[in-house]
């Protein structure tokens, strides 16, 4: 079978694997109105839905009789794998300064503090960005939104490639500033790609691989740097040769992936890929209130303590990430490239600690549990690398960051697709960009306060401010009340209570 476009249907596909033909609904009566899960938390019973709120359901399920088709379609693994390219040049691009802080202050002539700008303004642009940014993808679409981020990658890779030069700090710091605006149209995308893209038996892992992308560029933008780009501080002339090779080669690979997307993307497939998505798929785009939904989710209590532990998880990462360099200088001087690879370590451990997430949560749907556990054994390897990282082993430090970064990166696939379950039928975009917007004001608070502490009093005071927060992240995740909202209904139980509707609908 054939698609609009050409595309081609992976036939015999479905949500699960099984015959393409069309799914059935659960029958109307098992809508009680009430949040999915409330029943079996309260112990209450049902009471039965008003004749508007059936109405409504009977409209959702509509389609096809109330059997909508759901399949799988082929182009949702293109569109995965360009858009985690990209991503991850988009954070390889964020992180190339930071590694290599020691060469880029002596190069432009400035200071540390200067340099830790090139990194904190991908969080400063991020947070006035995200509300435009949000209301761009749920109103113009998923394909404007892609094209949008791959574009200004591109351009902000070019624009670097002009400041190659000691005076010429202000055009990287500008350049540098247009790539953090891209990242505003990347981030919040995982969790859409893979709700409106991949079915519920993989959609956490899809969630997982996008996310992914972006933590293998973070793991390529410690290791490749160093490598390219060694401190030759007698010789300006080398120095800047070197660094035009890794500016001029991020440019041609961003602008690459500009073109592969516009190729690639599409809105969304021609079938939805589960129930959850076919419900949403049925509602009036005149219903949709970007407004309401932003008001929904901040009277979501279980949403808002996850906007701050999520916040304060990736905020601490984020420091980490950025003054890596510096805690390993302090301790091992003439050590910028086995700190890059220590970077690189902690990431590609994440990177796995990623996908076994996202697999587990396919597996057992076990949201609040998983996502509680990897927050304590962050804490606890978190606590590991602040008390031995400066015995004098540079292996200790290797294997303490390898087990830092699988639980700490490890978490960022498991606060997205928390986020969607518990705030399903809000848009995932919306979800995913607050919780972005809130590691962005974490991670610039954390990066100065910590930068500032290192400098004083050394890594230590530093990091166990991180181990301080860390642990009232702990506190407010336990007290997040599940409510598997996406699941149930994806279960067969209905969702009538939590829309983003219009104020005089």
């Amino acid at each position: 079978m054939v698609e609009d476009g050409g595309e081609e249907e992976a036939e015999g596909e479905s949500e699960s694997g099984e015959e393409p033909a069309a799914v059935a609904v659960p029958p109307l009566q098992r809508c009680n109105g009430f949040l999915p899960g409330k029943e079996a938390e309260d112990g209450e019973r049902p009471s039965p839905a008003s004749g508007e709120e059936r109405a409504e359901a009977e409209a959702m399920l509509a389609a096809g009789g109330g059997r909508p088709e759901t399949r799988l379609s082929r182009r949702r693994l293109a569109v995965l794998a360009v858009f985690s390219c990209y991503s991850l040049v988009n954070a390889f691009q964020w992180i190339q300064y930071s590694i290599l802080s020691n060469v880029f202050a002596s190069f432009y002539g400035v200071s540390f503090t200067q340099i830790d700008w090139l990194s904190i303004v991908y969080m400063v642009a991020y947070v006035p960005l995200i509300l435009p940014a949000t209301w761009l993808l749920d109103t113009r679409g998923l394909r404007l939104t892609a094209l949008l981020g791959a574009g200004l990658n591109g351009l902000g890779a070019w624009l670097k490639c002009a400041s190659l030069a000691p005076d010429r700090y202000p055009l990287t710091l500008a350049a540098q500033t247009v790539c953090a605006v891209a990242q505003v149209f990347i981030l919040g995308l995982p969790s859409r790609i893979a709700s409106v893209w991949f079915g519920p038996t993989e959609v956490s892992t899809a969630c997982a691989v996008a996310v992914l992308g972006n933590q293998l560029g973070t793991a390529i933008g410690f290791l490749l740097p160093p490598v390219l780009v060694p401190n030759t501080p007698d010789d300006v002339d080398l120095m800047a040769h070197n660094i035009s090779i890794m500016f001029y080669g991020t440019a041609i690979v961003s602008t690459l992936l500009f073109f592969l997307t516009g190729v690639v993307f599409e809105e969304k497939p021609k079938y939805p890929p589960s129930h959850s998505q076919a419900v949403l798929q049925t509602m009036p785009p005149e219903d949709y209130s970007y407004k309401q939904s932003i008001i929904n989710l901040f009277r979501n209590i279980p949403f808002v303590l996850l906007l701050i532990s999520y916040g304060i998880m990736t905020g601490a990462f984020y420091s980490v990430s950025t003054l890596l360099n510096q805690m390993i200088v302090t301790h091992y001087k003439g050590e910028e490239v086995n700190a890059g690879r220590i970077g690189l370590t902690l990431v590609v451990a994440g990177m796995v600690g990623s996908i076994i997430c996202g697999l587990w949560l396919d597996y057992t749907k076990t949201y609040k549990q998983t996502t509680l556990i990897v927050y304590i054994l962050s804490f606890i390897g978190m606590l590991v690398f602040t008390f031995t990282l400066d015995l004098g082993y540079l292996i200790v430090v290797f294997v303490t960051g390898g087990v830092l970064g699988f639980f700490m990166t490890g978490y960022l696939p498991l606060g997205f697709e928390f986020a969607v379950e518990i705030t399903y039928p809000e848009s995932e975009g919306t979800s995913s960009g607050l919780l972005n917007a809130s590691a962005q004001i974490f991670g610039i608070v954390f990066t100065l306060v910590q930068g500032k502490l290192t400098t004083d009093y050394g890594p230590l005071a530093g990091n166990l401010f991180l181990c301080a927060w860390i642990f009232v992240g702990i506190i407010l995740t336990a007290l997040i009340k599940s409510d598997l909202r996406r699941h149930n209904v994806n279960s067969g139980i209905m969702n009538l209570d939590a829309k983003a509707v219009s104020g005089d609908s």
